[in-house]
């Protein structure tokens, strides 16, 4: 009886080497008693994506993932690894999302009765918005109207004039149209926001227009 099971117990060992897996039989040792007497088992893999077996793990890997298996050797337990700094990072962000979108949830449930409320609101801010873009674009064009006729007297001094007996231009000509078009260009900055701002704005309320009814329809458990 002792030679059969020193027999399966080599041919074990031998085909966990070819696949790969050093060490079951020994992890597993059915001469010894060991596995009818309840000693955990440990599946893990090495950096070198070799799958290992024993009835502890190295002081190397104790942060790696790994399998608890019973006698048979059927996984019935597993131990999270340790997560690296970036692993770590991206836990804490998906938790932070996680949270804000509760908290947005519950802003939005207690905030509005219906969905008619939420467009409502939409509605009267993309209104305002729209009043704020027209009075942009026509103060945009008094300063454009502005810089062309402050333009074409300057066109009379030097050094834009080719007339030999030009004058130098006025410092308060100077002023003026260095002014007028730095402001020009700060009005159409302003507006390209405004417009990105209105664009954020119709996306944000349309995405809380779908979650409000999302939430409200979910069925009750």
């Amino acid at each position: 009886m002792d030679h059969r099971r020193n027999l399966i117990a080599s041919w074990v060992a031998c085909s966990a080497t070819v696949l790969g897996i050093g060490g079951i039989g020994a992890a597993f040792g059915a001469d010894n008693g060991a596995s009818s007497g309840g000693t955990k088992v440990y599946r893990w893999v090495d950096e070198k994506g070799v799958v290992h077996y024993g009835d502890s793990v190295p002081a190397e890997y104790s942060q790696s993932e790994r399998s608890v298996l019973n006698n048979q050797g059927v996984e019935v337990g597993h131990v999270e690894g340790g997560k690296n700094a970036v692993q770590q990072a991206e836990q804490s962000r998906a938790a932070g999302v996680a949270q804000e979108r509760a908290h947005h949830d519950q802003f939005l449930l207690s905030t509005y009765l219906s969905t008619k409320d939420i467009e409502q609101l939409r509605d009267e801010r993309l209104a305002l918005m729209d009043a704020q873009i027209k009075a942009a674009l026509i103060y945009i064009d008094t300063l454009g109207a502005r810089l062309t006729a402050l333009q074409e007297r300057a066109m009379r001094f030097k050094p834009y004039s080719s007339e030999a007996n030009a004058r130098r231009m006025p410092d308060d000509l100077a002023e003026d149209l260095i002014h007028t078009m730095n402001e020009a260009r700060a009005q159409v900055q302003a507006l390209d926001a405004k417009r990105r701002e209105e664009t954020d704005t119709q996306v944000q309320f349309d995405s809380d227009i779908q979650r409000y009814r999302e939430l409200t329809t979910r069925p009750h458990s």
